[in-house]
């Protein structure tokens, strides 16, 4: 077994926790190479991206037949998936929720602790190597920092090893989210040569968004990319994310004044006020954030091929009146999450080669 795919059983948790997040992700693959556990954005690779976004689009493709919707829900039949999702959600819950559905993928659920023995005292630890004994996958999406990462370490380290995907874990990454964001910027971008080339301008409370850590990251993997993070300073993207940059070559800049940046926009990307993150009563309210909203007369100065992205839930950063223009794709990027996370599941289940097949056959 090669340094290029070693298990998590093969490091100490220490020695993994201590690791650069750069070099992480050849022990999130399984003992054949493959995708098994998705906690980092640092785990895929262009060529990843590109294999994924193409498996999604057959996906979707062929759930549009009920003859398609059929085949692809007895690919995944005897798969159980436990969805432990203790920080609140409804999108993203109800995205893997769909995306089991597609495949065929029973589910249950844990959203609350105080319906499961950690009400009585019982450690996160020993409920989540409880959930691997009764399912084939854990989805987690949590408030603690680092325990998506623990937990696939403990449970690489059982009898039982399952795969762990992040749904969410603190402040750190919310790789699937990157992934569906990655996808809707290839299928606005088809027809324009792709995402190589493209400026892409971050919006808004960057500093603790982790969709927007996620995403900056995989980005890197395009050619040309130049990102512009526009924020006020203390919402501005944090520094461990520009030292990846740098280390990446990518170009970036600072900003302040998101008004004069829409003009250069390929593709915008609005975040919310992560206020839930405040660390005392008030703390993000003393921000004048106004200045980085999208007003509807933005849209005048916005390119006629731009697109408008937001990972929602949105507040007064984008207004409905928006929604209607053919550029705004949130609501089609909210969609997409449901295809990639199925998407990722085949993946890690090793279904792509059927879902190929059939795809060919009926084309």
């Amino acid at each position: 077994m090669t340094q290029e795919s070693m298990p998590l059983s093969h490091i100490g948790w220490d020695s993994f926790n201590r690791l650069p997040v750069t070099e992480k992700a050849p022990y999130l693959a399984g003992s054949d190479g493959r995708v098994f556990h998705v906690l980092l954005a640092q785990q895929f690779n262009r060529a990843a991206l590109d294999s994924l976004g193409g498996l999604a689009t057959r996906i979707r493709r062929t759930a549009k037949t009920e003859e398609g919707m059929t085949f692809l829900r007895g690919l995944m039949a005897n798969k159980r998936a436990m969805l432990y999702f203790t920080q609140p959600s409804s999108r993203t819950f109800l995205s893997f929720s769909s995306a089991c559905q597609i495949l065929g993928v029973n589910v249950g659920e844990v959203r609350d602790t105080a319906t499961s023995s950690e009400f009585k005292g019982e450690s996160q630890e020993d409920s989540l190597r409880t959930f691997s004994s009764y399912f084939d996958m854990i989805v987690m999406r949590t408030q603690v920092g680092g325990l998506a990462e623990h937990t696939a370490w403990v449970l690489s380290n059982t009898e039982r090893p399952i795969p762990i995907i992040n749904a969410g874990s603190g402040k750190d990454q919310h790789p699937t989210q990157a992934l569906l964001d990655i996808y809707t910027l290839q299928r606005s971008f088809e027809a324009r040569g792709g995402i190589d080339g493209k400026t892409i301008v971050f919006v808004g409370d960057l500093a603790r968004g982790r969709t927007v850590r996620s995403l900056a990251w995989l980005l890197t993997n395009y050619t040309g990319v130049r990102m512009i993070f526009v924020a006020p300073e203390p919402l501005q993207i944090g520094r461990d994310i520009l030292n990846l940059l740098d280390a990446a070559g990518v170009t970036y800049e600072l900003a302040s004044d998101f008004e004069t940046t829409i003009p250069e926009a390929d593709a915008i990307y609005m975040t919310r006020i992560q206020d839930e993150w405040d660390t005392t009563e008030g703390e993000s309210r003393k921000i004048d954030t106004s200045r980085y909203h999208f007003r509807p007369e933005y849209l005048d100065r916005l390119g006629p091929h731009a697109v408008i992205l937001h990972p929602f839930p949105r507040r007064q950063e984008i207004p409905t009146a928006i929604d209607h223009d053919p550029r705004a794709v949130y609501w089609r990027q909210m969609r997409n999450g449901m295809w990639i996370r199925a998407a990722l599941m085949a993946l890690i289940f090793k279904k792509e080669r059927l879902i190929d097949g059939y795809y060919a056959s009926v084309r």
